[in-house]
């Protein structure tokens, strides 16, 4: 009988971490010093967001991505409210819109500008007040717009409807009183329908959102199991369910281990750690949309490092010789664009998110809201009408209406925002590094392929016009 050793093929066998250079990271960051076990960091791709210390209150700092360096120590700060701030989270459907929980028992929702703050930011758009204690964690839904969840030391999870006028907002839609001690964690399903909790009890619980009811809490006995180390920190665990990739990030030490999860057992398949001496009080991750796709950049963690006062980005890569788009690691991921209204779900409806590609030049991956549909012509004659969703053949800027001349223009500088992933071409920072240099050459290159192609479209449109009106023209002369 011959062995055959067990070897598990996986594209992400070699997965490694690549911390940034000194240049890219954020430096002189005063970071929070509160014991609460939270992330303290949220992260867009416009964004880093980090608790901060403030005297008298709460406060967190929003920083621009590109703006890396030594940090002002007068830099402004959103602050506003009156205890520590606990928790933030982006919106995932808005890159300006942030949450903010505190030990003051409420939860703020903010608009951050989208120039640079010049001054504190101490204005929020929403108030919502509720809980009896202080609020530790806040939960944007993942497919339903302007529904946030929020717990507190109350043992209460509260469900909020951000879709209406009033700037406070003083009851919840609904109220979980299911948990028996504080919450400790709050996470989704892909679509939003189930929620599950983990909480000082020592137990986990699948949750209805909606109904407020249990559907399971004995988790005994789990598929897999694994010793890590002796350490007495807190896990934070992130799963990556495009790559079915599992990262354990421990508070209190530097290091990232990093699995493969499988429905065949066993299930948790340890692929290699990430090893660094300088320990994390708090930690960020960057949604997909944001990654470097042109370095095969497949996540992105934002380390808080208190004792140097840095936020140090990492990056996890996987290892490739090709410089092109890699299909097969970057499937289609959750955009930015909410596939319920909050009425809709709270009514019953499930969707799971609106995917699209994060091949560079893909225009559903813009955060900006829509540009109003433009009139339909009066005259028939000046335009062409395609199928295939594609834009209406019109003439030239010069010979139309002020008006239109201006959305045109609006509309090139849009299109050129989505090109670039988000990263918009007209306020840009000159690239620092030779990666950053590459990238927007490897955008430029793109760019000037898709214009060539739409030169060419519109010749071909061009031609088909002159075609119809010459036989117009001859069809009319025969009458």
């Amino acid at each position: 009988m011959s062995w055959h050793p067990q070897y598990r093929s996986s594209k992400f066998r070699h997965v490694f971490g690549k911390p940034a250079s000194k240049e890219n990271c954020y430096d002189s960051v005063p970071i929070t010093h509160s014991v609460h076990d939270n992330h303290f960091c949220a992260v867009n791709p416009r964004f880093i967001a980090v608790v901060t210390e403030c005297a008298g209150g709460g406060a967190f700092l929003v920083i621009p991505l590109s703006q890396t360096g030594k940090l002002d120590p007068h830099y402004p700060k959103v602050c506003g409210h009156k205890g520590n701030v606990l928790d933030i989270k982006w919106n995932p459907f808005n890159d300006f819109e942030i949450a903010s929980c505190s030990e003051d028992t409420t939860i703020k929702i903010w608009d951050i500008p989208t120039q640079l703050l010049t001054k504190n930011l101490t204005v929020f758009r929403k108030e919502l007040m509720g809980h009896a204690r202080r609020v530790g964690l806040v939960e944007w839904h993942p497919t339903a717009a302007n529904i946030l969840f929020s717990s507190g030391y109350d043992y209460k999870v509260m469900v909020w409807n951000l879709d209406t006028t009033d700037s406070v907002i003083n009851n919840p839609v609904r109220t979980i009183c299911c948990h028996q001690d504080v919450i400790l964690s709050m996470s989704f399903n892909p679509s939003g329908s189930l929620l599950a909790t983990t909480c000082k009890d020592r137990k986990i619980r699948i949750l209805d959102p909606r109904a407020g009811t249990v559907l399971q809490d004995n988790l005994s006995v789990p598929l897999s199991e694994e010793d890590l180390d002796g350490s007495s920190g807190v896990l934070f665990p992130f799963y990556d369910a495009d790559t079915s990739m599992l990262y354990v990030v421990g508070k209190g030490d530097g290091n990232i281990r990093y699995y493969e999860v499988s429905a065949d057992k066993p299930h948790l398949n340890y692929l290699t750690e990430y090893r660094s001496y300088n320990p994390q009080k708090g930690i960020g991750v960057m949604p997909k949309r944001g990654l470097d796709v042109s370095s095969c950049e497949i996540f992105r963690f934002y380390k808080l490092i208190t004792t140097k006062n840095l936020i140090e980005p990492v990056s996890m890569i996987v290892p490739r010789r090709s410089e092109s788009y890699q299909e097969d690691i970057y499937p289609p991921t959750a955009g930015t664009q909410p596939s319920l209204s909050a009425q809709e779900w709270l009514c019953g409806m499930n969707k799971g998110p609106v995917l699209v590609s994060l091949r560079p030049g893909s225009e559903e991956l813009s955060s900006q809201p829509p540009l109003p549909e433009r009139p339909p012509s009066l005259n028939r004659t000046k335009q062409l009408v395609l199928g295939d969703g594609q834009r209406p053949f019109s003439l030239p800027e010069g010979k139309m209406p002020r008006r239109a001349a201006e959305h045109r223009l609006e509309e090139k500088k849009t299109r050129l925002t989505n090109l670039t992933n988000g990263f918009d071409v007209f306020e840009c920072p000159p690239p620092k590094t030779e990666n950053e240099l590459l990238q927007m050459f490897y955008r430029q290159q793109e760019e000037i392929r898709r214009l060539r192609e739409l030169v060419t479209q519109r010749e071909v449109q061009a031609k088909q016009l002159e075609l119809e009106i010459k036989n117009l023209r001859m069809g009319s002369e025969r009458f």
